[in-house]
């Protein structure tokens, strides 16, 4: 049986070779715990802070300025309620806005019913996120704004820069979820202006299970876990010596090859959408096309159920609706939030390329998807 084109790279990437090879070690050899003094625990813990500035480097930021979690669900965890229990003392007023992953949006949520207030700006008709909106959203005891680098189902990227400016401008700190956007455009937490940024590593070619969070210096938050001192006292748990040790790989892979990654993301994303416009199907493709991720399209089938479409393109592998929840066919709050028509939304798939994509997949998977019409 042939195996299925894989065009689902923003639900998890393959882990690349290279990550694999640096980590073996880390899962044999070099067992010791990075707490412990001996040699064993110096090695382990060398290996941590290597990866600590690897990703650093990647987001342009100092190495003491990121922490290691569990993945991108805890770093947003983290920022958003670390973040505003630390400073519930002069506000409790949060902004977020209405296309957000659930790792944001849950969270936000959970504080509102702790008392917290909470705003959900909306998104114009290509998921995008009005500053202006933000501008009218922000009262005299908003601490915090938290919007994502780029959206995971359509990839339209957010003016992030342009919201931290405003954010800073009235003393309020900004969060953004890169989990999408880090390893397929430039992530520059300096360029962007934010004091929070979360990574996960399983969407940049590292094991599932790691993540990171970038805490700007001087930046306070309440750890969210009780135990040790690890991570300088802000996430307790001993390290996941081998994935930290992938992940700062990953990051290392990306920062030498980000401009060759992207090339090939956009190629193989581009003739896709080229081949099927191609083809006088009734489509249509959602997001801001001239400003979102390179590797990702979504696309309606007019007329066309998404049950209806995966059951018929089995041979590739694809997301209906967000990604995480791909056995519930649901018209996305990312769509209803960008004011896709129902009939429009409900047979809507998400293809997203990645840096092992080929042309002879793309070519074949429309082939494959010629045959529903």
């Amino acid at each position: 049986m042939t195996a299925p084109i894989y065009l689902d790279y923003n639900a998890t990437t393959p882990i690349d070779r290279e990550v694999v090879d640096a980590m073996l070690p880390y899962l044999h050899t070099h067992f010791g715990n990075p707490s412990s003094n001996h040699a064993f625990g110096v090695v382990a813990k060398n290996a941590v802070e290597k990866a600590r500035a690897q990703v650093a480097a990647l987001v342009n930021c100092q190495a003491e300025e990121i922490y290691f979690t569990s993945g991108g669900t805890e770093s947003n965890n983290l920022a958003i309620k670390g973040f505003a229990l630390a400073h519930e003392y002069r506000g409790n007023h949060i902004i977020t806005s209405a296309v957000e992953h659930p790792a944001v949006l849950e969270v936000c949520k959970d504080l509102q019913r702790h008392g917290f207030e909470l705003s959900i700006v909306p998104v114009d008709d290509k998921g995008r996120v009005d500053v202006e909106e933000i501008i009218r959203h922000i009262k005299e005891n908003t601490i915090l704004i938290t919007v994502m680098h780029a959206n995971n189902e359509v990839g339209t990227i957010q003016p992030i820069s342009a919201i931290a400016e405003i954010a800073h401008s009235h003393n309020i700190a900004m969060h953004t979820d890169a989990a999408q956007s880090l390893g397929k455009i430039k992530v520059d937490v300096d360029e962007m202006g934010v004091d929070l940024l979360s990574v996960a590593g399983h969407k940049l070619y590292a094991p599932k299970g790691v993540g990171a969070l970038y805490v700007r210096k001087g930046v306070h938050l309440i750890k969210q876990m009780h135990g040790a001192n690890h991570e300088r006292n802000l996430r307790p748990g001993t390290e996941n010596v081998s994935s930290i040790v992938g992940l700062g790989k990953a990051c290392d892979l990306i920062h030498k090859n980000l401009g060759k990654y992207i090339q090939n993301y956009q190629m193989m994303r581009d003739l896709l959408e080229e081949e099927l416009l191609r083809e006088d199907f009734d489509l249509r493709i959602n997001g801001d096309k001239d400003n979102r991720l390179p590797n990702t399209s979504s696309i309606s089938f007019r007329g066309k159920s998404a049950n209806e479409i995966l059951g018929g393109i089995q041979g590739i592998a694809v997301s209906a609706g967000a990604a995480c929840h791909a056995d519930d066919v649901t018209i996305s709050h990312v769509l209803c939030a960008m004011g896709v028509p129902e009939d429009d939304a409900i047979g809507t798939i998400r293809f997203s390329t990645g840096k092992f994509t080929t042309t002879d997949e793309i070519i074949s998977a429309v082939e494959l998807i010629k045959t529903l019409f």
